[in-house]
C-alpha cells in the first residue's frame, strides 16, 4: 500500500505566478498616476491636432483626427491625404505688414514751437545765413543755430570776433521771447592741436562754447539756469575729416534749444528752414 505524505498540498492547473500581482499592481498605479496628470493637464487643441496629424505623417498613416474634438472623445476619419487642421477665423486673415517705425514716426511730428522758433531766427538772421556764416535748422524737438568757425573765430583761439557780438545779440533778443533749455556745444575737427595754451580739443571746443553762452547770458535777456556748454572736441563731425573743406566745417559751434515754446507777440510767416539730418 502507497504511502501518502501528509504535507503535500494539491497544484492547481492554472495558478497565476506570484509576480504578475506585483506587476499588475505597478501597472495600475502607473495609469492612475498619468491619469491624475491628465486630468491637471489643459490640452490646446489646436496644437494637439498639428502634433497629432504630423506624427500621422511621419508614420504614413492616412488617418488624422477630426476638427470637432473639443470637450468630445478623439474620433479618427479617414481621408485620402494627411491635412492641418483647418485655421480658425483668426488664423484666415491675411497676413498683417507690422511697421515698427510706425510708432517713432506718429513721434516726428515737429512742433508748432520748433518751427515757429526756427522761423522767428531765418527772418532775424537771413543776411547772415545767406553769406554761409551760420545756418538755423531743426528736427522734431528742437532747433539748431550753427556757426562756422571761419565767421565765429580765429584758427586756435576761443575769443569771438568782434564782429560776431552784435549776430549774437540778436540770437538773445529772438531767445528772449521763448522758453526752452539751451546747450551750446563747441567741435573741432580731428587734427590735434598745437597750443600752450590749450591741451587738446577737448579744452578748445569747451572754452569756444563758454565764449558764446558768456554773451548769451550777459545780457541778462536769456536766464543763466537754462543755458549749459559742452566740449565736443571731434566728435560728432558733420561730414568726414579726409578734406581742408571738410574739416572747416566740423568746426564749429553750435546754439541748441530744446522744445522751445514762443510768446504770439512776433508773427513770422513760412521761412525756409533746413531739417537736420
Amino acid at each position: 500500500m502507497q504511502q501518502i505524505r501528509k504535507n503535500s498540498k494539491p497544484r492547481l492547473k492554472n495558478q497565476t505566478p506570484a509576480w504578475i500581482v506585483t506587476f499588475a499592481d505597478l501597472a495600475t498605479l502607473l495609469l492612475t498616476f498619468f491619469i491624475l496628470l491628465l486630468s491637471f493637464a489643459e490640452m490646446d487643441i489646436e496644437k494637439y491636432k498639428a502634433m497629432a496629424n504630423s506624427m500621422s505623417v511621419a508614420f504614413g498613416s492616412a488617418n488624422v483626427l477630426a476638427d470637432d474634438i473639443g470637450g468630445s472623445p478623439i474620433t479618427l476619419v479617414e481621408s485620402d491625404t494627411a491635412s492641418l487642421p483647418e485655421p480658425t477665423e483668426t488664423q484666415a486673415r491675411e497676413p498683417e505688414f507690422i511697421d515698427e517705425r510706425a510708432p517713432e514716426s506718429a513721434a516726428t511730428a515737429i512742433s508748432g514751437g520748433v518751427i515757429d522758433l526756427a522761423s522767428r531766427m531765418i527772418g532775424e538772421l537771413e543776411n547772415e545765413v545767406a553769406s554761409g556764416a551760420l545756418s538755423v535748422n531743426y528736427d522734431k524737438n528742437k532747433v539748431v543755430i550753427r556757426f562756422s568757425e571761419e565767421a565765429t573765430f580765429r584758427s586756435g583761439e576761443a575769443a569771438i570776433k568782434p564782429e560776431m557780438i552784435p549776430i549774437i545779440e540778436r540770437v538773445v533778443g529772438v531767445l528772449a521771447g521763448c522758453t526752452g533749455d539751451v546747450l551750446v556745444s563747441g567741435y573741432t575737427d580731428d587734427r590735434p592741436i598745437s597750443s600752450s595754451r590749450y591741451r587738446s580739443n577737448w579744452d578748445l571746443s569747451a572754452a569756444r562754447a563758454v565764449s558764446v553762452v558768456h554773451e548769451l547770458v550777459m545780457s541778462q535777456q536769456v536766464p543763466a539756469e537754462r543755458v549749459v556748454a559742452a566740449g565736443r572736441a571731434e566728435t560728432n563731425p558733420l561730414a568726414p575729416n579726409d578734406t581742408a573743406e571738410n574739416r572747416a566745417l566740423n568746426r564749429r559751434v553750435e546754439i541748441a534749444i530744446r522744445d522751445p515754446e514762443c510768446d504770439e507777440s512776433i508773427s513770422t510767416g513760412d521761412l525756409p528752414v533746413e531739417i537736420l539730418p
